[in-house]
């Protein structure tokens, strides 16, 4: 063959490989991606055009499920504050103090390294833009657990305030709500998930091109109260109920606005540079009458329903669209963008992390994925409560095969058994045919309970007499008072 010809072949097949932007393996990671994480609020794995939902639509969500590595059976906790502490640390939230969403029991430990620590150790810019709902005084801020940027509201929605230091700023609102924007309070205007997904893209076109950048976008949406824009809701108000009319307005703006994010990364160059993650922080909730995927079971219940979670991991150019299959949950983000990062672990971090890393499925999602068993706790007792008490009050224990299920809210043990790959419905409890497996699956909770008890540090907090947020609040806009924003305060348009 002459040196032209083969040259000529060279160039042809290289011009293949590389023809699709989403068709060359991670085999050989050139750079380190900038990261993008879309963390929803009450969306489930159900509330996506592409999982089967008959009435939702969801054209962007839909298309980034085809541009990506979708991982299948990927599981979260059964409520948000608990399954945001064990993503941003990789391990189990009770390890982090957290066992329910307020009572101080939402609250990060400080002991907790997070991954924005990691990867702003790694060179990466941080910000988050949403909810944070992981403490809201100000030494639990994001702030100080290694984001550089932080815009977010407080407590677990906008609006919400209880007992003790969780809440958000007095009388706050889906529009126009105000933001705690690097400790300070801004009025801005607009819809809450715009706001968030504005402010993020704003963020991220002063990053581009310094160093890395790690962006955090955490909607409140779709979280009650159910309030969204009218056009939004008028899609769906002939076709379900009122309420999850206005639900499915809110994830169809949700959809809006990822597809807008996608075209900034396009128009910005950033689009073969950036990993973007999109998934949701717990089972369904308004929709599942609707569509659940088949699954029994929803928001804070140990069933699949209650954990399965949307996974997309989009990185053009790199990752080539596929789905995995293997057993993953929120414990193994932190250790995955961690090795992409390139960040190095100290001894304690490594120590931190029981996660695993999804790196070698993202290559290959036929790789060797050995067995697992994976926790899941709702938690939520009530205050002051001795934890032992509900050692068996919603739990669970998830291998590849087998799913073991206790429901009782008396505590007593009755466990269940679902062989999830014959019947991912669980509709059918073998523990009285399985008493092996029931056995031994029994004695790994025993021992998992015995290591995540001495970690409830949060369980006897004092609450104090005035909520720390709302006092911050007034020391810049004077009060107290239920919507004590000053005359005449412009808001801050994104």
């Amino acid at each position: 063959m002459k040196r032209s010809t083969f040259s000529l072949l060279i160039l042809f097949c290289g011009a293949a490989l590389f023809a699709s932007p989403f068709n060359q393996p991670i085999t050989a990671q050139p750079r380190k991606p900038n990261i993008i994480l879309i963390l929803t609020d009450d969306q489930g794995y159900g509330d996506v055009g592409r999982h089967g939902n008959p009435i939702l639509k969801t054209p962007n969500l839909d298309r980034l499920h085809d541009e990506s590595v979708r991982f299948r059976d990927f599981h979260v906790s059964p409520s948000c504050a608990p399954t945001r502490s064990a993503l941003l640390s990789g391990r189990h939230e009770f390890k982090n103090g957290i066992t329910h969403t307020i009572l101080e029991r939402e609250r990060l430990s400080l002991k907790t390294t997070t991954l924005a620590t990691v990867l702003k150790s790694a060179g990466y810019a941080t910000g988050i833009f949403g909810k944070w709902h992981l403490g809201d005084e100000p030494e639990r801020w994001p702030a100080r657990r290694g984001f550089d940027e932080m815009f977010i509201h407080g407590c677990g929605g906008i609006g919400q305030t209880y007992a003790g230091t969780c809440g958000d700023a007095p009388g706050n609102k889906y529009f126009d709500p105000v933001i705690n924007h690097n400790g300070s309070f801004e009025k801005t205007s607009g819809y809450c998930t715009d706001v968030f997904f504005g402010q993020a893209s704003q963020w991220i076109k002063t990053a581009k091109g310094r160093k890395p950048f790690f962006a955090m976008i955490t909607p409140n949406a779709p979280h009650g109260p159910l309030i969204v824009a009218e056009k939004y809701e008028k899609l769906y108000s002939d076709k379900v109920p009122a309420d999850v009319a206005k639900f499915f307005g809110m994830v169809a703006n949700i959809d809006e606005n990822v597809g807008k994010l996608l075209a900034l990364l396009k128009e910005t160059g950033l689009e073969r540079d950036t990993l973007l993650i999109f998934m949701n922080d717990n089972g369904g909730t308004a929709g599942v009458r609707i569509w659940n995927a088949g699954m029994r079971g929803q928001k804070i219940t140990p069933y699949l329903g209650g954990t399965r979670a949307i996974n997309f991991w989009r990185w053009p150019g790199t990752l080539k669209p596929a789905a995995v299959e293997q057993l993953a949950a929120h414990i193994d983000i932190f250790p995955t963008l961690a090795e992409l990062a390139g960040a190095k672990l100290s001894p304690a971090v490594k120590a931190q992390v029981e996660g695993r890393s999804l790196v070698p499925l993202l290559r290959n999602p036929q790789a060797n994925w050995p067995d697992r068993q994976l926790f899941t706790h709702v938690g939520r007792w009530v205050k002051d409560a001795n934890p032992n008490d509900s050692k068996y009050t919603q739990c669970s224990v998830r291998s590849t095969r087998w799913h073991l299920v206790n429901t009782s809210k008396e505590g007593a043990k009755q466990w269940e058994l679902y062989d999830v790959k014959a019947d991912p419905a669980e509709q059918t409890d073998l523990a009285a045919q399985h008493p092996d497996v029931v056995k031994t699956m029994d004695a790994a909770y025993d021992r998992w309970w015995a290591e995540v008890l001495p970690r409830m540090e949060n369980e006897t907090a004092a609450q104090p007499a005035v909520n720390p947020y709302h006092e911050l609040y007034w020391k810049q806009y004077g009060g107290p008072g239920p919507n004590n924003v000053p005359p005449g305060t412009k808001p801050v348009r994104r």
